[in-house]
């Protein structure tokens, strides 16, 4: 499989690799997410529209500076295998442990949560974990099935994600009346900004995750090296404007201050622009859109996990690494799903996201110090792709990381620190397992 990958052709330009980029990052989050923007900002929209342009340009310093060690390194397992080669197998384990047992699940529990939320629009509330894990169970069966079936759904998903997203900001901008206001005030009375403006960079990293795929679609590129910065500055800047133009929109239909207190805001646009009827029908789209990012997010954390299984470093390796008949590591896929199921009994989706960005960005953030240390570690490795403005960039990014990390673990009240330190403690639960599976093997 590794084989294959790295003989792909190299036919990929520019514009192909920039709609891979926007392809991979927009899903779910621009739909879901002004309700934590605009509690945290006390219901005042000037800080959270500001906040997705801001943090729009970190990840573009983040995928930039990643990309580097992506092309260097065009191992199966992605950061796990860019975190061991620069700091050993131990901490790439971790990262793998992390993804694993907390980042994936949370992010398959939120959608799921986010799924049953937009559903109860059809069903009432009082069935929002029922329909929640129905919608795992659906998308267990659909990567059950086999690639191919998982793939064609995926096109589906696509396209029903596309549709509401285009809808929304046309119609939002026809229909609502533009009389709210739009970035006064900044931020509601008696709030930090320094504070409040990392608990936004959380919320806006959930609806920007995707950005690490910019590595994959590197070894097709004809001319990495000159074209991949182009593609991840132009796509991440066409992102940025969607998602700041469909905010707008939003704010041209409904104020920050009633956005801050509807579970699904982009669902009560569409209800105020099209009606009761139409509404439905674009949270139809969004529901299928939700589910689809959900089922990206089993395939890629059953493919983590199966990489650790296979290595042996997982408990039950030798049953979390076989393939189904139809190929897949179905038991794998089983693990990372129930996981989430269980997430997914807590019905919070901000919690869940919060939990799921603060536990990867800790390793992103490790992933741009990996840059520099392999530069100096490994000087004469060629790199088909180098970050541009060395050391420039990996500094924003790594400033930023570790921002953010801060925030969250001191800087955003008594219930996020708790969550942020749970994370941790939950991560480094991995350090005694790697100790029991390597045991007599040869680890470092």
């Amino acid at each position: 499989m590794e084989n294959n990958k790295q003989e792909l052709k190299k036919n990929l330009g520019i514009s192909t690799a920039m709609a891979t980029v926007v392809g991979c990052v927009i899903g779910s989050g621009v739909f879901l997410k002004p309700q934590a923007i605009y509690t945290a900002t006390g219901g005042a929209p000037g800080l959270g529209m500001i906040a997705w342009l801001i943090t729009g340009l970190v990840c573009i310093a983040a995928a930039m500076t990643f990309a580097e060690v992506a092309i260097m390194i065009p191992k199966t397992g992605g950061m796990v295998a860019y975190l061991e080669e620069a700091f050993g197998r131990k901490v790439g384990f971790l990262a793998g442990w992390m993804q694993t047992i907390l980042f994936y699940p949370a992010m398959i529990a939120a959608l799921s949560v986010a799924f049953a939320q937009q559903a109860a629009l059809f069903v009432g509330d009082g069935l929002i974990l029922p329909v929640a894990i129905v919608a795992i169970i659906i998308v267990i069966v659909l990567n059950g099935l086999g690639s191919a079936v998982g793939g064609g759904a995926q096109v589906v998903f696509t396209i029903c994600k596309l549709i509401p997203l285009i809808l929304l900001m046309v119609f939002g901008f026809i229909k609502g009346s533009g009389d709210n206001p739009i970035f006064s005030p900044m931020i509601g009375p008696d709030l930090n900004p320094a504070v409040v403006l990392g608990q936004l960079m959380i919320a806006v990293l959930f609806a920007f995750e995707g950005w690490t795929n910019v590595g994959a679609i590197a070894g097709e590129m004809k001319n990495p090296g000159k074209d991949l910065p182009v593609a991840i500055v132009g796509g991440v800047s066409i992102i940025m404007a969607v998602y700041f133009v469909i905010n707008l929109a939003y704010l041209w239909v409904l104020p920050a201050d009633e956005m801050m207190n509807i579970a699904v805001p982009a669902s009560a646009v569409a209800i105020a622009v099209f009606g009761d009827f139409g509404g439905k029908i674009i949270s139809v789209g969004i529901m299928i859109s939700v589910l689809g990012a959900a089922n990206g997010f089993v395939l890629s954390g059953s493919r983590v996990c199966y990489s650790l299984a296979a290595e042996g470093t997982l408990p039950g390796s030798k049953s979390l690494a076989k393939l189904s008949k139809t190929q897949v590591p179905f038991n794998a896929i089983l693990l990372v799903s129930i996981l989430g199921a269980l997430y997914a009994v807590s019905g919070q989706f901000n919690m869940l996201t919060n939990l799921a960005v603060f536990s990867c960005w800790i390793f992103y953030t490790l992933t741009f110090m990996a840059v520099i240390r392999l530069r100096k570690t490994q000087p004469d490795t060629v790199r088909t792709y180098k970050v541009p403005l060395y050391p420039i960039i990996p500094a924003i990014a790594i400033i930023s990381g570790l921002y953010v990390i801060v925030n969250q673990l001191f800087m955003s009240g008594l219930q996020t620190t708790v969550l942020s330190a749970i994370s941790i403690v939950v991560t480094l639960i991995g350090i005694p397992v790697y100790a029991a599976t390597t045991k007599g093997k040869n680890a470092r």
